[in-house]
């Protein structure tokens, strides 16, 4: 059984986190890291 994850990121953090994955710039951390972030989103119903 998978172990479900209840971490949220909130929209400000995701909309900071979305500019970093579309800014040519960022380094591969630094999108590794945002990506993440968008990943504990919950899902818009």
């Amino acid at each position: 059984m998978a172990k479900s994850n209840k971490e949220v990121t909130s929209a400000k953090a995701a909309s900071a986190a979305a500019k970093v994955l579309s800014n040519p710039n960022s380094t591969k951390a630094a999108k590794t890291a945002a990506a993440s972030a968008l990943t504990q989103r919950p899902n818009k119903k």
